[in-house]
């Protein structure tokens, strides 16, 4: 699957950067392309500089609002966001169009942070300018979500994630949710942990998109998973992971053609054991059960693929999600590991963000009471 990636605010363009490192990666290593389109959008001209892997020119590298923030944000307010957005959102159309391989692409994929302000209050916005002017092509978001020390103090952004999602719910066909919190480790330092996290967030995406564009062989798996089988697998709130175990480093070839019995069920059960790990490290804390559709991917060398694992990974997802109609194939791309990745899609609840919404409720309110106050 090829996407049109477009990253908005500091949060969304790092990440949106990560996703073209995962294209040179794709290309270097699998002769595959999955984002020909790479865009970063933001009021802040720093954090457009500091981007590693984002063509380093206007057209993709754009920066909005320039006349009214000097290049130095919005500070959090997320309807300034979103204003710059309405005035200079054609720079980013344009940008767009300007991209010759940008038809081959498949669907677009907006990406942001819903706690700040330029990528809150701007991804309703150009959402809505996609949908209106690309029609045919499936609109997708990912946003992520702030960690608990912002939701516990800074009821800001608390009102920014809830407003951000309610207004592009029912815009785009699916909202992919990352919650900082999953994957912070507390023993690293803060430039560590938000790179390792801006990795962890993307990583999942990787085997899913070059599945259905590998250009050989050796990387077509029996069951390819590909554009469509995606499109079809994913609508409304969606959450997203990846496991993985990692194979014997070095067996000779006798060891690989005479397993003993005790082998065979391991190479068996590897599979079980990357989906275990996937299930761990999904996106967003979910209730399998409440989802309406799920997709997965098995990667690994293409001996270490079977049928039995191809079996216990589709059954363990069926116990988990019995209602949801489930797709999946399996991928011959990975050489060391076996990874499993997991979409599960269509829920109707996420705890989460029912505490948005409350907590968002009652900061308004207060806001209301304080106006009056002040204005008397």
């Amino acid at each position: 699957m090829k996407l049109t990636v477009i990253g908005l605010g500091q949060c969304g363009s790092r990440i949106a950067d990560h996703f073209a490192r995962l294209n040179i990666k794709a290309k270097a290593e699998r002769k595959a392309v999955i984002a020909p389109q790479v865009l970063a959008v933001n009021t802040d001209q720093a954090d457009l500089t500091g981007l590693r892997f984002i063509k380093n020119d206007y057209m993709h590298r754009i920066l909005i609002g320039l006349r009214q923030t000097l290049g130095h944000g919005v500070g959090k307010l997320n309807e300034i966001g979103a204003q710059l957005a309405k005035v200079d959102g054609d720079k980013v159309m344009d940008a767009i169009k300007a991209e010759p391989k940008f038809y081959e692409t498949h669907a677009f994929l907006l990406v942001a942070g819903a706690a700040g302000g330029t990528g809150s209050g701007s991804v309703p916005v150009i959402a809505k300018m996609v949908k209106e002017r690309y029609i045919s092509k499936p609109l997708f978001a990912l946003i992520v979500l702030p960690f608990e020390h912002e939701q516990a103090t800074e009821s800001r952004s608390v009102y920014n994630t809830a407003t951000c999602l309610k207004s592009l719910y029912d815009t785009v066909d699916a909202v992919f949710l990352a919650d900082n919190q999953r994957y912070v480790r507390k023993d690293s330092s803060l430039i560590s942990n938000v790179e390792t996290i801006n990795r962890q967030i993307v990583e999942p995406f990787y085997d899913l998109l070059c599945a259905g564009e590998v250009t050989k062989g050796k990387f077509v798996g029996s069951r390819t998973v590909d554009a469509g089988d995606m499109i079809a697998s994913i609508e409304g709130w969606t959450a997203i992971g990846m496991g993985r175990t990692v194979l014997p480093s070095f067996r000779f070839p006798w060891e690989v053609s005479k397993k003993k019995f005790r082998d065979k069920a391991l190479e068996s059960f590897r599979g079980t054991q990357a989906m275990d790990a996937t299930l761990n490290d999904l996106s967003i804390t979910c209730d399998p059960k409440d989802a309406g559709k799920a997709l997965y991917i098995i990667a690994g060398p293409g001996r270490e693929l079977n049928m039995d694992m191809v079996k216990n990974v589709s059954d363990y997802i069926k116990e988990l999600s019995p209602s949801a109609v489930i797709r999946g194939g399996d991928f011959p791309g990975e050489k060391h590991f076996i990874d499993v990745a997991l979409m599960f899609s269509q829920f109707s609840f996420i705890p989460k963000i029912k505490d948005f919404y409350e907590q968002a409720t009652i900061y308004a309110e207060e806001y209301k009471v304080q106006l009056k106050e002040t204005r008397e």
